[in-house]
């Protein structure tokens, strides 16, 4: 088997770490662990060390995704798994994911069920986003935001810089996949509980997660988004003029600002994809 590298990024979770790191040992006894620990102030180190398990300290939070791309440049797997540092995902499930590499797939993703989703509102949020990808990419979209997958690191590192430093990693990540015809596969797994609190408070959060709505689509082709909106705004405009000239015999100003809004919005989405374009050539 090509050399194996499990990367866990973690901010205060010595707790999950103290039972996890042991499991992965045993799971992986081969592998490579590297544990990025981002800003955490309790015994995160310690842990690390106790276990013989290489630590990445960095002296202040800088966010899940940036602890992903410091694991993913320093490792030297050609395989990487990704895995969340809180406990909630199982080491034997590793060889499942590894499985679908070795078919031929550049990317595996461990695939939550309803069961497994951090409250209702969290599942709702994840199913609407894993909707929207499916209808985006034209390939069945399972799990969107999972932090449990297995990558090749040459494609992986393609993307590196596509990458945000905050929340939403899963999502940019898959996108690219996608984006640039890279076979992506999806195995179901049980998440368990996580150990401690989570990090993700939906208020504050809120607006990071509206946001990869948007980014879903900017990420693979912006102008689906824009033409379906485009389309909106002029259908608007004709039926407010049909409307006014019903009941006035003229145009207004407001049908001729929608028109002028549905070519804006259409513009605006040629460009971006345009730029979409010229992103991913660089990983040509």
């Amino acid at each position: 088997m090509k050399r194996l590298s499990i990367i866990l990024p973690a901010k205060n979770e010595a707790a999950a770490l103290a039972r996890l790191l042991p499991a992965l040992r045993t799971a992986q006894p081969d592998a490579e662990i590297i544990v990025v620990d981002d800003g955490s102030t309790d015994d995160t180190r310690a842990i690390c060390a106790a276990n013989a398990v290489d630590c990445l300290s960095s002296p202040y939070s800088m966010g899940n995704g940036a602890a992903i791309k410091r694991g993913a440049r320093a490792a030297q797997g050609e395989w990487l798994v990704f895995m969340d540092g809180d406990g909630q995902h199982d080491p034997a499930d590793i060889d499942r994911l590894l499985a679908k590499l070795q078919e031929g797939y550049d990317m595996a993703i461990g695939a939550r069920d309803w069961g497994s989703q951090a409250g209702v509102g969290r599942g709702l949020a994840n199913t609407f986003y894993n909707w929207l990808a499916t209808r985006m990419t034209g390939h069945a979209v399972l799990d969107l935001t999972s932090g449990f997958r297995v990558v090749r690191a040459e494609k992986f590192r393609e993307f590196l810089y596509l990458l945000p430093n905050g929340f939403s990693y899963p999502t940019t990540s898959t996108m690219a996949f996608f984006r640039s015809a890279y076979p992506v596969a999806y195995v179901p797994i049980k998440a368990a509980q996580r150990v401690g609190k989570s990090h993700i408070r939906p208020l504050r959060d809120g607006l990071r997660f509206l946001l990869i709505i948007f980014k879903i689509a900017t990420l693979y082709s912006p102008l689906k988004l824009f033409a379906p909106a485009s389309v909106v705004f002029f259908l608007l405009g004709c039926f407010n003029y049909f409307w006014t000239y019903y009941h006035s015999a003229r145009l207004t100003n407001g049908s001729s600002m929608l028109w002028s809004a549905a070519v804006i919005v259409f513009l605006i989405g040629l460009i971006s994809e345009q730029i979409t374009a010229l992103m991913y050539r660089r990983g040509d």
